[in-house]
């Protein structure tokens, strides 16, 4: 009987042991089982955010170069994408028809000034066989006539010797201004004439960034028409370029022109900043956005991807003292810089909300382990 009662109390303790093991197992899983999130305090603060706008670049002033005379390229001096300086070769024409030209507007020159000096020696014979009444008024002014047509024509000839030597000077294009060579599509051994189009030459020292402000950021910008474009200009704040792969460029740009003219199409205004460009890093046609800051005071700012829409409201996920999560509607600013949102309405400094989840693993009712 003993050794029964021994082992009946051995086997309550067992079943006892395997019961609290599997309650205490059960407990694990369940604290398993909360997630761990990442959540923020919203307080109120200070901030700057930035508004971006697409844009082009071109150069200061994009240049078309073509030819002034007609010929067959002989040579391309430049590469594409070179810097060259204002005066520099950038192409050669066959200079043997210009110089042709001027070698035979010179020979025109030369019998001109034959037909001249004949003219002129007539006319002074005449004069004095005028001067002693042996020939008439009439024989004496045809050879001054005569002596006028010669003249005439020595300046025509002297006219023409002066276009030919300027085209002959043409057969070197030059270049108009400093700056960057575009492309080059036309080979040496090519008839060019003055509607070829050799290159386009960037003068990049500083780059235009052209983009648009739609109607009612131009009314936001001018405080609904209380002040001009003018002032609106020099009011604003310098802005950044952020490049294509996403850096921002190391020259700040200035905004110079605001169009006062909405397009009919878009409702929108054209606007164009200034950026510096001393070491030639940007180019005719790079694309980018337009960075203009605008500085908050006393606002609430919470990361993006810690809300989410339905059914064209927002929500955020506001944690409570049980570290239970709670979905509240959110109003937030049109304007945003793609990483935050300003919050207007829906949350209060102090609280707590979910910025990790959001939209994927995050559910209405559900208890967190918070984590910063």
């Amino acid at each position: 009987m003993r050794l029964n009662s021994v082992l009946a109390y051995g086997a309550v303790l067992a079943s006892l042991s395997i019961v609290a093991t599997g309650c205490k197992k059960e407990a694990q899983q369940q604290q398993q089982q909360v997630p761990e999130l990442a959540v923020m305090t919203v307080q109120a603060t200070d901030a700057t955010m930035d508004t971006s706008y697409p844009t082009t670049l071109e150069g200061e002033n994009d240049i078309q170069i073509r030819p002034q005379a007609t010929g067959f390229l002989t040579r391309v001096c430049v590469q594409e994408g070179q810097h060259v300086n204002k005066g520099q070769a950038l192409f050669e024409i066959d200079k043997v028809q210009l110089q042709a030209a001027v070698d035979q507007a010179q020979a025109a020159v030369a019998v001109a000034q034959a037909n001249v000096n004949t003219a002129q020696t007539n006319a002074n014979n005449n004069k004095m066989l005028y001067d002693k009444q042996i020939i008439g008024a009439p024989a004496y002014q045809t050879s001054a006539d005569a002596l006028n047509a010669a003249k005439a024509q020595l300046q025509q000839a002297q006219a023409n010797l002066t276009a030919a030597r300027k085209n002959l000077s043409y057969a070197v294009v030059t270049a108009p201004a400093s700056g960057v060579i575009g492309a080059i599509d036309i080979k040496e051994g090519s008839l060019v004439s003055p509607s070829t189009l050799l290159t386009v030459l960037s003068n990049n020292a500083d780059m235009q960034a052209s983009f648009s402000f739609t109607q009612n950021e131009l009314l936001e910008l001018t405080q609904n028409g209380a002040r001009s474009i003018q002032q609106t200009i020099a009011a604003m704040p310098p802005v950044k370029l952020q490049l294509p792969n996403g850096e921002i460029y190391g020259q700040q740009g200035r905004i110079v022109s605001i169009s006062g003219v909405l397009d009919a199409s878009t409702r929108s205004v054209t606007a164009k900043a200034i950026f510096p460009n001393p070491d030639g890093l940007l180019h005719s046609g790079n694309t980018g956005k337009v960075l203009i800051p605008t500085t908050y005071q006393n606002i609430m700012m919470i990361p993006q991807n810690a809300t989410y829409t339905s059914q064209d409201m927002r929500f955020a996920f506001v944690v409570n003292d049980s570290n239970m999560v709670h979905a509240v509607p959110v109003t937030v600013s049109k304007q945003d810089d793609g990483q935050s949102f300003i919050v207007t309405e829906g949350l209060k400094p102090g609280e707590r909300v979910v910025i990790e989840g959001v939209g994927i693993s995050v559910q209405e009712g559900m208890t967190i382990k918070p984590k910063k």
